[in-house]
This record gives C-alpha cells, sequence and structure tokens, in this order.
C-alpha cells in the first residue's frame, strides 16, 4: 500500500531508491566515579580519542575526490579545529579532574553547556550549528565507547542509487555516502540551515529532514520517492504515482541543465532593468559556491563563527586574514561584512554568562548593542575590515540598528578606528561604504531617516518578520504565524525600499525571503533591485528575473500592498508568477 509522509525538503530535486538505514541514534552515556590515581589515565583516553577521531577526519578529508566543491573540505575543517578547541580539548579534563568522573559523562556534560549557548541564539542559522557540536562530540564518544565503524565507513559497503534513512547526519558522514553516488536522504532531524543541508544543495543531491518518526514507518530495502523541494516521501509507490515521479525527475534534469545556461549571463528583467544578485557566505571557503554560480558580489558576509567556541575573541589580525581573503577572492567585486552579530546571552567560549538571566534574549543585548557595550571586542573588528578594504570593495553593515543615537555611536568609533590606523600607516579605502541592516520595525518605520545618514539599507526579512508578528520561527507552537506576505511586513519592506530610492541609495534584501522564488515577482514589482541569498538559489532567483518585466509587475505589486486579505494576496502573487509561463 502506498504510503505518503511529509518532512522539509532542503535541496530540490527527486529521488528513487532502496532505503539503507543508518544507525546514527543517540549513545547511551554512563556516569562512573574514578579514584584521583586513575584520573591522569583516564585524561590521557580522552586525549588519545580526539587524536583518533582527527585523524578520522583527516582521513575522510584525503578521500574527498578532487573535483567536489572546496566547501565539503570546509565543514571537514570545521570539525577538525572545535576539536582543537578549548571547549572540547580542555573544558572535559577540567570536568574529569573536578568531578573524578569518566570522560565520556564529562565530554556529555560539555555537550549540554554547548548546545545549550547555541540554542539560546536568536539567529535560526547558527542556532542550527548546535547540530555540528553534536555530531563532533559524537564521534569521540563513539571511540571512548569503542564501538565500530558506522556501516557507511566500510568501503565493501555499496550505497550507489540508495536512499539513506537516518536520525541525522553529520557533515564529514554527508561527505562519505554523498560520494558513494547514494540518490538521496532522509533524516528524522536537522534543518535547511544545517551543514549537511548546504552540502546536500551544493551537491545536488535530494534531501528530506525533519520527517519524525520516519524509522518506524519506513523499513530497509523498501523502494521509496523523495521530493527535496516539497518534503514530499512516498514509499511503496503505486505504479500511477511511480510514473508521475519518473515525469518530475526528468523535467527535474532539464531544468538544471538550463539554469547552468545562465550562470554567466547578466540578471536582466524583459525591459532591460539590471538587478544584482549578491549570495550570503559565513567562511572564506564559501567563496567558491560564489564563484560557480557567478554572483554579482558577497551581500552579507557572517562574521559570528570567528567568535564561536572559543576563549577569547579573535584578534584583529585573525580577523584581517579572514576578511583579506575574502575581498581579494572577488577580484574588486563588492563584499558586505556584517559586524558581529551575536548576543549576551553567550560567552564565546561556550560556558555561559554570569549575572541577571535573559528571559527574551532576542530583544535583549545583542549584535549592535552588544557591540557597543564592549569597544574592547567591536574596534578590533572595525580595524579589521577597514584594513580589509585595501585590497578590494568593502562595505561595512551594522545589524539590528533601532535609533541614530546607535548609529552616531557607531559611526564615532568607525572614525576613532580610522584614526589608529592612519598613526599606524596602514592602508584602508577611507571612503569605505556604511549601511545599516533593518530587521526592526522601528528601523523600517524610520528607514527614511537612516538613509539620509547611511550609504545602503540591507533588508533582514528574517528577524523583521519575527519582530513584527511577534513569533518565534522555530518554535513549533506559533511557527506557522511566520509569513513574508502578511501585509504588515510587505508595508515595512516598501517603505525600505521607498527611503532608499528617494534618498537615492542602494537597498538589497539579504533574508531568506531574497532567495525564495515564489517571492520574486513580487520583490521585483516593489521596486527592489538587490538581492543576497545563499549561492545555490542564484540561478533560479536569476531565471525568474529574465522572464519577468518589471512594468507590468508593479501594478499588480501596488494592488498586493493595498490588499489585507491574505487569501487574496496570494492569489495576486500567484497571478504575477504565472506571467510569461
Amino acid at each position: 500500500m502506498t504510503l505518503s509522509l511529509k518532512g522539509t525538503g532542503i535541496s530540490n530535486g527527486i529521488a528513487i531508491g532502496k532505503i539503507v538505514a543508518m544507525q546514527t541514534g543517540e549513545l547511551e552515556i554512563n556516569e562512573y566515579a574514578l579514584p584521583k590515581h586513575l584520573i591522569p589515565d583516564e585524561i590521557n583516553r580522552f586525549r588519545h580519542a580526539l587524536d583518533i577521531a582527527k585523524q578520522q577526519l583527516r582521513e575522510i578529508n584525503q578521500s574527498i575526490p578532487d573535483n567536489a566543491p572546496s566547501d565539503i573540505s570546509a565543514f571537514i575543517n570545521t570539525h577538525l579545529l572545535m576539536l582543537d578547541d578549548s571547549t572540547l580539548a580542555q573544558v572535559p579534563e577540567d570536568i574529569i579532574n573536578e568531578r573524578q568522573c569518566n570522560a565520556e559523562w564529562a565530554l556529555n556534560i560539555q555537550q549540554k553547556t554547548l548546545v545549550d549557548v547555541f540554542e539560546e541564539m536568536d539567529d535560526p542559522y547558527l542556532r542550527t550549528r548546535k547540530d555540528d557540536v553534536i555530531h563532533v562530540v559524537n564521534r569521540v564518544q563513539r571511540i571512548l565507547l569503542e564501538l565500530e565503524k558506522h556501516p557507511h565507513e566500510i568501503p565493501e559497503n555499496k550505497l550507489r542509487n540508495s536512499i539513506i534513512l537516518a536520525d541525522d547526519i553529520a557533515p564529514s558522514d554527508a561527505v562519505l555516502i554523498m560520494h558513494q553516488g547514494i540518490a538521496g536522504f532522509v533524516t528524522e532531524h536537522g534543518g535547511t540551515t544545517s551543514h549537511t543541508a548546504i552540502l546536500a544543495r551544493s551537491l545536488g543531491i535530494p534531501g528530506v529532514v525533519g520527517l519524525k518518526n520516519a524509522r518506524r514507518y519506513l523499513e530497509e530495502d523498501e523502494t521509496i520517492i523523495i521530493d527535496g523541494e516539497t518534503g514530499d516521501v512516498v514509499a511503496s509507490p503505486d505504479e500511477y504515482t511511480f510514473k508521475h515521479y519518473r515525469k518530475k525527475q526528468r523535467d527535474h534534469k532539464r531544468f538544471l541543465a538550463e539554469l547552468r545556461t545562465l550562470r554567466h549571463k547578466p540578471a536582466r528583467t524583459k525591459d532591460r532593468r539590471n538587478i544584482k544578485l549578491h549570495a550570503n557566505i559565513e567562511l572564506p571557503e564559501d567563496i567558491s559556491a560564489v564563484k560557480r554560480v557567478s554572483a554579482t558580489g558577497v551581500g552579507l558576509y557572517r562574521t559570528e563563527f570567528l567568535f564561536m567556541n572559543r576563549d577569547e575573541p579573535p584578534s584583529e589580525e585573525e580577523q584581517f586574514q579572514a576578511y583579506r581573503k575574502v575581498v581579494k577572492s572577488l577580484s574588486g567585486a563588492p563584499v558586505t561584512i556584517r559586524t558581529l552579530d551575536l548576543g549576551a546571552d553567550k560567552q564565546v567560549d561556550g560556558r555561559g554568562r554570569t549575572g541577571p538571566v535573559t528571559t527574551n534574549p532576542a530583544l535583549g543585548l545583542r549584535a549592535i548593542r552588544l557591540c557597543l557595550r564592549e569597544p574592547a571586542m567591536f574596534l578590533p573588528q572595525l580595524k579589521a575590515i577597514l584594513r580589509a578594504s585595501a585590497y578590494g570593495t568593502v562595505k561595512i553593515m551594522i545589524p539590528m540598528l533601532s535609533n541614530l543615537n546607535e548609529l552616531s555611536q557607531v559611526l564615532q568609533l568607525i572614525d576613532e578606528a580610522k584614526f589608529e590606523l592612519k598613526q599606524r600607516k596602514q592602508k584602508f579605502d577611507t571612503k569605505v561604504a556604511i549601511g545599516g541592516m533593518i530587521e526592526i520595525p522601528a528601523a523600517a518605520i524610520s528607514a527614511d531617516i537612516f538613509a539620509n545618514e547611511l550609504d545602503f539599507l540591507s533588508i533582514g526579512t528574517n528577524d523583521l518578520i519575527q519582530y513584527t508578528l511577534a513569533i518565534d520561527r522555530i518554535d513549533d507552537d506559533v511557527n506557522y504565524l511566520y509569513d513574508p506576505v502578511h501585509p504588515a511586513v510587505l508595508k515595512l519592506v516598501k517603505m525600505t525600499i521607498d527611503a532608499g530610492r528617494n534618498a537615492n541609495i542602494p537597498v538589497s534584501m539579504c533574508g531568506e525571503m531574497a532567495g525564495d522564488v515564489r517571492y520574486t515577482r513580487l520583490l521585483l514589482g516593489m521596486g527592489l533591485k538587490e538581492f543576497s541569498m545563499h549561492p545555490s538559489s542564484i540561478l533560479r532567483v536569476k531565471k525568474i528575473i529574465k522572464e519577468s518585466n518589471t512594468q507590468e509587475l508593479a501594478p499588480l505589486a501596488r494592488r498586493v500592498l493595498r490588499n489585507g486579505n491574505r487569501t487574496k494576496i496570494m492569489d495576486l502573487i500567484e497571478k504575477m508568477n504565472n506571467q510569461n509561463q
């Protein structure tokens, strides 16, 4: 009997194949006390496990094909760096000493501490980084527990054309299985912004995540179909369903071939309007993905990962080297570097903060508020960004601005950073552009005021929607209310676009809405001329842009903005999307 299940699609495409189940479930960790004289031996056992884990990851790195995207290796290197970081290399040793407990239990305690830090983060993208902590710790725990390797790590295991079924898949495991020719994968956990999801999109492998209780309904060797776009999973398909998805699979392959032909073509509408398509990145290694789709630049370079999972903030020099690498690699294309966007509810070393508990960190001391409170941390970043501006086109973007007083303080610190660099006789672009993220309703309503003081604006829709509608989109109880086309959200977006046009400064959008093809034509009709998104979305958005006429879209967009009925809004958007089809 045909069974249909629904998860979250994270990479477009259709996969048809038999299930191979991976045992990646939660390990059973027990605590036991150790006599004091055995503590040094236990610490040595822990260190040995770390060394083996590093060696395993190095071997995986070496097994990556030469023609594979470089960001694959970057994920493995990230896990290697985590194993060298004191939060995983030293703190568990301290716990072993303090509690006189076994290494497994000490590592388990530290894992929970780090996961709690990530779960408190407001940025959904950063929040999913807890998966990396879990994956790295799981590898070390398996070594400590002397468990056998995963079946997929044994070369004799043939996975070609199969569909992997697992609780979750670590990026290091994904590297191994995805290069064995798998057709796709289904996991019970995971999200759209996890490293494994990014890796799947990079390799063009269909995947469905977040399919709860999948292992209860799906069996080993059972033939299933997965739709990586819709999140649909069909088990034991009948002949009609099988033929339907086979056709859809062929159509998708033709569509991808068509997209590849657009790589070096301009994003120009039918009425000859040039649109800029920038990329969002978080690591210097992400530049390879940016170049593969010929993005016009980087519209959002997240800098948080330089600051996380470490005892001290990165030095000015370390930041400068990272920023310069990105800037130089783009050969003059603009790079918009967002200053630190973390909250005070978590520390860079993952040990948590002392003092009063923040009951709602999303509304607390975070982003620019934290940076202004901690100029000793903020100034080195500003100097590093300014120094990188000597090597290409750099823009500085300030997150979470809410009033002009904050902006005035930021500009004063930037002047202070410039003065110090001049004193050192270090080069930088004296006219580096300064912009602000519009992600708070107050900022959107005051966009005309900010536009008169800044060189550019960038709409961060993820937080703007969240704050406007007073919901946490990661909270399963209320995320159904998360609505990019809510009338209030659209009015705030339009106000920001108009403010930029009236002040003659560029306005971009760097939130997820920018890369969602359902809204491309609506945003074009509203007057948006710069989009920034994950590199994997750029060619799809470009295709729609090239098939669109903004003069025809503008009247429909105005009708959307005048409408308060969501059903009618969606009907109008569908009408826009059906143009020229």
